[in-house]
């Protein structure tokens, strides 16, 4: 039987701020000790009382609008009951039917077309401790709970890992344009569950839905989907049963491993939190925040596209990050738009390479949008040669020094002396005898391996257009 596979996504997200979500203790845990971060409310102490962090509202607030949701004026906490070792209370703050954002959508770009995922719910809870598990015994950090934890859910649209993988993505450059989130996966901040089941395609009816967890990347969402879902069927096709249940993601050995029965929401034994009170959104705050929205990664690649006419790969890879379209942008204002095309060249691919390879943001790179533009200016006017550009960038990059400063250093201007050439020309072809009998006898790629001797005798610093010109002349007259 052939059939289609229906995943949900959950994602939660750490919210960026100073304290916590329902007491004074500092966020910022990942260098802390072990429990310093901590006080009577996070440590889930008898009699204590909740405070609601205002700026993880307004996070959250922010989130829903930029997602399209709904926004009602009165939403409120619940208290989610399960009981595990990193669950101080033995209950979680949580929202349930009262959210602050709902029917929501995001659009994602498949096969060359728009989808829109819908967005159930945006809402806030708090984050739990951390459990690291040893051979024989286990301990806990309560750092990390009650740290603001935003989780937006989508519904069941997703048809694909490569889609569940899109989605994320896209998810993630929004929380970090508005400044809501780190959105680092591998330190915890944005982690994604997924529900997954599989139907005959063209049915209405959902078989039974596996909730897979543990994926702490984008890589392993995408591996750990494609195998549930060839799991699934392969249990099917074997004449087996599926069952609802919770699987986690072993990433060294690329397979999911059942955890425990899947629970259902009247496990959790939901009930409005008797310590908060309900949270009425003002519709002023409401609109104030939506005015405070920053341009978003579609609108923004489109206006690039309309704006600088750079081709749309380009576009949309340069506002998947808020810092690299800044980058970009602020280089544009200093110099003509007929140079973005070159601009992006440059920030796609070296620029890229050497911030990933030393993982570096580019708002701390030593290469000023002007120092940038002064290299391009010297391959504009022929001071220097593309292959000379390449090595000068990387020298910019590490030490931060400029352009003209570097190839003045390094004597690194291009050669354009025809004499000069010609004597240089003359030497490599005395010593390739064979490429120039190989061009005498109609190989034509026998002149672009001369014409590499060239530049690696100049070290990339013979003119093009003259080199070439002079290697005819001279192959000619043989």
């Amino acid at each position: 039987m052939d059939y289609e596979t229906v995943i949900g996504l959950e994602v939660h997200a750490q919210l960026l701020t100073r304290s916590k979500m329902f007491c004074s203790c500092s966020a910022s845990y990942t260098d802390a000790e072990p429990n310093t971060h901590v006080c009577p409310v996070c440590l889930g102490m008898p009699g204590t009382l909740p405070v609601i962090n205002k700026k993880a509202v307004e996070n959250t607030l922010m989130t829903a609008l930029a997602l399209n949701c709904t926004i009602p004026e009165y939403t409120k906490f619940d208290r989610k009951s399960y009981f595990y070792p990193d669950l101080m209370k033995g209950y979680q703050i949580s929202q349930y039917d009262a959210p602050i954002g709902k029917q929501g959508w995001l659009n994602i770009d498949t096969d060359g077309a728009t989808k829109r995922i819908r967005i159930t719910r945006v809402h806030l809870e708090e984050d739990v401790s951390k459990l690291w598990h040893k051979e024989d015994y286990s301990l806990i950090d309560v750092n990390r709970s009650g740290v603001p934890l935003m989780e937006i859910v989508s519904e069941p649209d997703i048809g694909s890992s490569e889609e569940a993988r899109d989605y994320l993505v896209k998810l993630r450059a929004i929380l970090r344009y508005l400044g809501v989130s780190t959105g680092n996966m591998e330190e915890g901040s944005f982690r994604c569950d997924a529900n997954i089941s599989i139907r005959p395609r063209g049915s209405t009816d959902l078989l039974s839905k596996v909730e897979v967890k543990n994926m702490n990347s984008f890589k392993a969402v995408y591996e750990a989907l494609e195998f549930e879902a060839r799991r699934q069927r392969e249990v099917l096709e074997g004449g087996g049963k599926l069952t609802q249940e919770t699987r986690g993601w072993l990433d060294e050995k690329r397979v999911t491993v059942s955890q425990r029965s899947k629970e259902y929401a009247n496990d959790y034994r939901y009930f409005p939190e008797p310590d908060l009170p309900p949270l009425v959104l003002d519709r002023e705050w409401i609109e104030d925040t939506r005015a405070q929205l920053p341009e978003l990664p579609e609108p923004r690649r489109d206006r690039l596209v309309a704006q600088y006419a750079l081709p749309s790969y380009d576009a949309s890879v340069l506002t998947s990050s808020r810092n690299v379209a800044d980058y970009f942008e602020n280089c544009l204002k200093l110099t003509d738009r007929s140079r973005a095309k070159a601009l992006s060249n440059w920030l796609l691919s070296d620029f890229s390479r050497l911030l990933n390879a030393t993982n570096t943001d580019i708002e701390a790179s030593k290469v000023t949008p002007e120092n940038l533009l002064e290299m391009l200016g010297l391959v504009d006017d022929g001071t220097i040669s593309g292959p000379t550009a390449k090595a000068v960038f990387e020298e910019m990059f590490h030490t931060g020094k400029r352009a003209g400063e570097i190839v003045a250093e390094q004597k690194l201007g291009q050669i354009s002396d025809a004499d000069d050439l010609r004597k240089t020309v003359k030497e490599v072809l005395a010593s390739n005898t064979k490429a120039v009998l190989d061009y005498s006898a109609g190989k034509e790629q026998a002149l672009t391996f001369i014409t590499g001797q060239v530049m690696k005798a100049t070290r990339g610093r013979a003119n093009p257009s003259l080199t070439r010109e002079i290697l005819i002349q001279e192959l000619r007259g043989k």
